[in-house]
């Protein structure tokens, strides 16, 4: 993993120098913003691969510049949060973040936590393209891609593997604590409501649109891509 572009929001310089220095011995680039208005206006020229966002920005804070970057791209986001600060982590899902970092951070942690959301969105060859469809329905991981009706419709990174690991085990009933285990992973540091907030943005996508299969809630104990026929699988 080389090459990939990284946009750096912190007003700290101290925190944006020893960022860049690490992500670049890692065979990243960078490109640094010490304000939420210049990284936002500057966003579609630099196309990140992924941004690390300081919540605590002057001016517009991260929660605003994360939700103005989700209404532009599905480009992963990290947040950056000051340790002893409230960090509501169902409102930066909501708000499409990807994943969050405490700060102080052990840089060997933060250049982890971007591997690993890199490699969740990373495509693949083509002779492995992870794809299931059904009635109205195509959810391709390969290019993260969701299409309802035959429109593409926008999808955090996250949702998406969420949805196409439900569908591809059909009927199937995973806890939330399973659905965090294999689709977060285990380098994520949440809880069961993470899954219940990206359930809810997938049924505003999903809801009605077939009524051959359903994102269904399995009472005290979790979710279930309920459907009667098999996927057609990519």
């Amino acid at each position: 993993m080389a090459n990939e572009k990284i946009m750096i929001v912190d007003d700290d310089g101290n925190i944006c120098e020893l960022l860049r220095l690490y992500l670049e011995k890692e065979g990243f680039s960078t490109v640094i913003f010490n304000n939420g208005q210049d990284a936002i206006e500057s966003f579609n020229s630099v196309k990140p691969d992924l941004v690390l966002l300081d919540i605590m920005l002057p001016g517009l804070d991260g929660w605003q510049v994360c939700r103005k970057i989700r209404s532009l791209s599905s480009t992963p986001v990290i947040m950056l949060t000051a340790k002893g600060e409230t960090f509501d982590k169902v409102l930066g899902l909501e708000l499409g973040a990807d994943d969050y970092i405490v700060k102080p951070f052990e840089t060997k942690e933060v250049i982890a936590r971007i591997k690993a959301v890199l490699r969740r969105v990373g495509t693949q060859a083509p002779e492995q393209t992870k794809e299931v469809r059904y009635d109205k329905l195509v959810i391709n991981l390969t290019n993260y891609e969701l299409r309802v009706n035959g429109v593409q419709i926008d999808t955090p990174p996250k949702e998406l593997e969420l949805i196409y690991h439900l569908a591809s085990n059909p009927n199937r009933v995973f806890t939330r604590d399973q659905l965090l285990d294999e689709v977060w992973g285990f380098d994520y540091y949440g809880d069961s409501r993470t899954v219940d907030v990206h359930v809810k943005r997938l049924r505003e996508k999903l809801e009605g649109v077939s009524d051959k299969w359903e994102l269904k809630t399995v009472w005290s104990v979790g979710y279930k891509f309920e459907t009667k026929e098999p996927p057609a699988n990519g």
